[in-house]
């Protein structure tokens, strides 16, 4: 991929055997979650879409994306995330291997935590006013939380639950008209972790123990229930506790 002087440069010190295998990387990553995309317009916006990503444009918008994709407008980019027909929980499923091969270790960290994505409208999955650590304050957000993979090779994504509260979970149309799934119920922060957790434990994904903050180590089921399937833990309390 060329990229032009206003589009940003490879760094000075990059030696053209490591471009090289940076290529043959993307290349895997592109062929391995190839198969969850069926049409070819598809796939390639996906491998495009993940080059932005990977870009040193500033801001990752569709606009951005496109251009450094030589694309003139973003609705490549917006059809793939918006409308496209596939599944996410199967791509995170084939791309998990891969995390493993590459970044697994036997003294890794799963960390989970939630952030706070700020919203002006009503419509999104999950807005709702409600307490955001990304603000410090409670605001109109919708609340996303995350499981990390942290080990001596590297740290990435590995899994992700949006947050519902119950204003949501108890009004069907709402999650009808925002594309949730009917059967989706309300679930806790911490139950949304354990959730994860026990994707990750289930898949084989090596770690010492798994770790987070005080909103999922004041609660004493996720403790006791890492207890009994003899997984260690940090997790951080309050005073109260």
């Amino acid at each position: 991929m060329e990229l032009s002087q206003e589009q940003g440069r490879f760094p000075g010190d990059v030696a053209l055997e490591t471009v090289r295998e940076w290529t043959l990387w993307l290349t895997e990553v592109e062929r391995r979650i190839g198969a969850q995309f069926a049409r070819r317009e598809a796939r390639w916006h996906a491998g495009a879409y993940l080059r932005g990503l990977l870009s040193s444009v500033e801001r990752k918008n569709g606009w951005q994306i496109a251009a450094i994709n030589g694309e003139t407008t973003p609705y490549g980019v917006q059809h793939l995330l918006g409308r496209a027909q596939w599944d996410a929980d199967a791509l995170r499923d084939d791309v998990r291997p891969s995390v493993v091969e590459h970044l697994g270790a036997s003294q890794a960290v799963l960390v989970v935590d939630e952030t706070g994505f700020l919203k002006k409208g009503q419509h999104s999955a999950g807005v709702a006013r409600q307490e955001s650590g990304t603000a410090g304050r409670v605001e109109n957000c919708q609340i996303g939380v995350f499981l990390t993979y942290a080990g001596p090779q590297g740290h990435v994504m590995l899994d992700r639950e949006l947050y519902l509260p119950k204003e949501w979970t108890n009004d069907e149309a709402r999650c009808k008209g925002a594309g949730m799934p009917a059967e989706r119920l309300f679930a806790t922060k911490p139950q949304l972790a354990q959730q994860m957790l026990q994707r990750a434990f289930d898949a084989g994904v090596p770690a010492a123990w798994g770790a987070g903050d005080s909103v999922y180590g004041e609660n004493r089921s996720l403790r006791l229930w890492l207890e009994e399937h003899s997984h260690a833990y940090v997790l951080a309390v309050s005073g109260k506790e």
